[in-house]
């Protein structure tokens, strides 16, 4: 046995008599309803939550430990070890706010408390991205107090609001968080079992479309048929936006990119999807080459009469919030342009449009080389006991941005325990307690390893 075998066998063996103490951990994270919006939960949810990662990253080695009140209002924890004479130092991230239940009737365990069924361990946060705080913590801790490397762990309070706080932190803040690498805890592996590290993210446009027609809704009995029913003017706008296939078709955004990474199959993506029956998948690509590679083009809602309590009128306006994702290579200013120019050429009747950006978002490539990437391949093969694959990601961290951007000679990477059976922000959230155990083994290896290079 070499050395290396010998380190991953003892490392692996700390990791999993980690393990009872990872799920007491994760059990008191999920009991705090860290919801970083006031209107729904109290803010002392999510200053215990804050307080707890603080204590505990103290306690397993970290020495300069603080709260540091960002922009939104919400607390980052940050804390930190230097780096012993010569050796980098990681960034590691992750963080300890989540979405609200949305349906609690929907879940089959309770939402507030960790419960496990099947093998899996289910409550909100349990994977995103509480169980990402549990992989950093499980993994200090088999390493024991005195690091080889430098540390900072910063925990988010905001992230999945979107606000904006840690961004702005960062750029007034930029040396309490420099490092060598960054390790993005917030993301997951291709499928359970299968060590993935995320290589792209993509960006967004949001804008809200209004179209108007009439001065007030008429009789359509009376003006059906020549008056420009509003409503119909945004279902035929709207429409434009996909083909036949279901591509999205903003004039100008190209369309037909494709994955060169790991492929989605369309049956375990209808599986992970739950796409209905004989539905079709939509778009003429791949499934990898729809998800990651292409724009796409979303309704998330539309501003028009219930079906319940309608009246036999033809609509004078009508609104819709559209989400355009798109991938690293198209500029997000650009993105808006083309979405609005396509917009206005495509609205029907010279009908009357009004366009509301709500905001718009960068796509994100990490790196593929670099002593970092390296070290972290190593690990994961080490710890899977197979070669990790790359895979892309829908959603948007605009925080990786803003790292990219305040350190450029940082390695970032992107992974965690987040994968497709997780239901991340839906009911039923859950984790595989063998991805935090995995997980946290690789993260353990590579800042050991790490060290060396």
């Amino acid at each position: 046995m070499t050395s290396d075998d010998a380190r991953t066998a003892e490392l692996r063996s700390r990791v999993a008599a980690l393990m009872v103490q990872a799920k007491t951990d994760l059990a008191q994270l999920v009991s705090f309803k860290s919801v970083h919006d006031p209107r729904q939960f109290p803010p002392a949810e999510c200053e215990r939550a804050a307080q707890w990662v603080a204590d505990a990253f103290a306690a397993a080695g970290l020495t300069k430990v603080g709260l540091h009140e960002t922009a939104d209002g919400s607390k980052a924890v940050i804390a930190s070890r230097p780096a012993p004479p010569g050796a980098p130092t990681v960034l590691l991230y992750c963080h300890y706010d989540v979405q609200p239940p949305l349906d609690e009737s929907a879940w089959r365990t309770p939402v507030w408390t960790l419960t496990e069924q099947n093998g899996r361990w289910y409550g909100r946060g349990a994977a995103d991205c509480k169980g990402n705080i549990v992989m950093h913590l499980t993994a200090l801790r088999a390493l024991g107090p005195d690091l080889p490397i430098g540390v900072t762990l910063v925990a988010e309070g905001s992230e999945e609001q979107g606000t904006g706080g840690l961004e702005r932190f960062v750029q007034a803040n930029p040396e309490l968080l420099r490092a060598d690498a960054i390790v993005i805890g917030d993301c997951g592996n291709f499928a359970a079992g299968l060590p993935t590290l995320t290589q792209t993210l993509r960006g967004n446009v949001n804008v809200v479309v209004g179209v108007e027609t009439l001065a007030g809704p008429m009789h359509s009995g009376m003006y059906g048929g020549a008056a420009p029913d509003a409503l119909a003017a945004l279902i035929q706008l709207l429409a434009s936006l996909r083909d036949e296939h279901g591509n999205t078709t903003v004039t100008g955004l190209p369309n037909d990119q494709k994955w060169s990474g790991v492929q989605y199959p369309a049956d375990q993506f209808r599986a992970d999807a739950g796409i209905l029956g004989d539905v079709d998948i939509i778009g003429d690509g791949t499934v990898s080459d729809m998800l990651w590679a292409r724009p796409a083009l979303t309704v998330l809602g539309i501003d028009a009469p219930k079906v319940v309590g309608s009246t036999a009128a033809v609509q004078a306006s009508a609104r819709a919030r559209l989400n355009l994702r798109i991938p690293p290579g198209i500029d997000p200013e650009q993105a808006h342009k083309l979405l609005v120019a396509h917009l206005e050429a495509h609205t029907p009747w010279h009908a009357k449009l009004t366009i509301e950006t709500e905001g718009l978002g960068g796509a994100f490539s990490s790196g593929k080389g670099g002593p970092a990437r390296t070290a972290m391949e190593a690990a994961l093969a080490a710890a899977y006991g197979k070669p990790p694959t790359t895979q892309g990601q829908g959603g948007s961290i605009p925080l990786c941005n803003v790292f990219a951007e305040t350190y450029p000679d940082a390695e970032i990477m992107l992974m965690g325990v987040e994968e497709p059976k997780c239901l991340i922000h839906a009911p039923n959230e859950s984790v595989d307690p063998s991805e935090i155990e995995h997980m946290a083994l690789a993260e353990a290896l590579f800042l050991s390893s790490y060290a060396k290079a």
